[in-house]
């Protein structure tokens, strides 16, 4: 298939990853071409040139912004990237268009395209995503959720077409039947207040284990309040690191604190520590639950970092290899392509049959084997 992968904007795709958006983009362009489809990446000019990058915006995110609104200028640059590339998409020979970019444009103008598009939604609705949504009324535009959790909060907008969870390369994250002789917990992601790194430090703290931590700081006002007075003996900050050296770190710990603010859309983080045999804490929250069973991880009440102290207390007991496991069984890449292809067929098959449906063909819905863990209360 000759496939155009719509990026979202504020963030180059390539290592090290700001955030989880940019890590499942990169890995469905890379694995997709890796299986011999023509792949195309609409993407930022720093993002990686060996994902068949088509650069269409320099980077529209500005480092002092923060995470308060964007400039008009940041905007409006966005949003002509975006018409121009719709609008030149009209004239273009792809089979299908993954749109990965969380832009209202994409979506509103996917009826306007001579192939469809599959639009992953990564996160709950918003305002102008789901103004973009709700204009989007066309057979040939397929919604995909990463989670049941993500399918759910769009079921007042619109049922979505598939739910294919994310996937990571096992390969990357290769398994450690044991941790480290010096014991210790890990924490990584963007470091944002919705991440909750703060509650993670607590929790750590009353388990009496230091706690390693990498990441972006994203956000300096939160850095600057919230963490660096919580850094020292207790707490250490690693910085951004690419995968290679983060895996290593995560595969040495004892367990991985998950500590979000929100309904976390999926969690690569959750999936990346099961892959290396480490037993997750986590606030239940979002589609968390989906990914961890009673045999890999333990939740924790959510913002309650008492309890999410408990749950790391009882995850640390847990056997690594089922870790891996639940990983192998739910968090494979490979799976995730493996849907991904499927969609794409199912809908280039019904474009090219001509026939208009009188109602939504139905895409059959990836199932996740949810063997839900106990909950831990503080």
């Amino acid at each position: 298939m000759r496939i155009g992968i719509i990026s979202h904007l504020k963030h180059p795709i390539a290592e090290p990853f700001a955030g989880g958006l940019e890590t499942h983009t990169f890995q469905l362009a890379r694995m997709l071409r890796q299986r011999g489809h023509d792949v195309t990446l609409f993407a930022t000019v720093r993002s990686d040139p060996d994902l068949g990058l088509e650069a269409i915006c320099s980077e529209t995110a500005i480092a002092e912004v923060g995470l308060s609104e964007a400039s008009d200028i940041a905007f409006f640059r966005e949003h002509h990237a975006y018409l121009s590339l719709m609008n030149s998409l009209r004239t273009r020979d792809f089979d299908i268009i993954q749109n990965n970019s969380l832009h209202y444009l994409p979506v509103s103008m996917a009826d306007a395209l001579p192939m469809p598009m599959v639009t992953t939604l990564h996160t709950p609705p918003f305002c102008w995503l789901e103004s973009g949504v709700r204009l989007s009324d066309t057979t040939n535009h397929a919604l995909v959720g990463v989670s049941h959790s993500i399918a759910r909060q769009w079921a007042h907008v619109r049922g979505l077409d598939a739910v294919i969870a994310n996937g990571i390369d096992l390969n990357k994250f290769a398994f450690r039947p044991f941790a480290d002789a010096d014991p210790y917990l890990v924490w990584y992601g963007r470091i944002v207040p919705e991440k909750g790194l703060h509650l993670a430090m607590d929790a750590a703290r009353h388990v009496g284990l230091p706690l390693r931590i990498a990441g972006p700081a994203h956000d300096e006002a939160y850095f600057r309040a919230e963490i660096q007075p919580r850094l020292g003996v207790h707490a250490r900050y690693e910085g951004h690191m690419a995968h290679a050296d983060l895996a290593n770190v995560i595969g040495g710990a004892r367990a991985f604190l998950c500590s979000p603010m929100w309904d976390e859309p999926y969690g690569l983080v959750v999936a990346e520590a099961l892959a290396c045999g480490v037993p997750v804490a986590a606030f239940a929250r979002g589609a968390i639950p989906e990914i961890v069973d009673s045999r890999s991880g333990v939740l924790a009440t959510p913002g309650d970092s008492g309890s999410l102290a408990l749950a790391t207390l009882t995850a640390m007991q847990l056997d690594r290899r089922a870790c891996r496991a639940r990983a192998i069984a739910i968090c494979d890449a490979e799976k995730m392509i493996d849907g991904y292809e499927a969609i794409y067929a199912h809908m280039i098959r019904r474009m090219r049959a001509q026939t208009v449906p009188t109602a939504r063909e139905p895409y059959p819905v990836q199932s996740m084997d949810t063997q839900t863990p106990a909950m831990i209360r503080g």
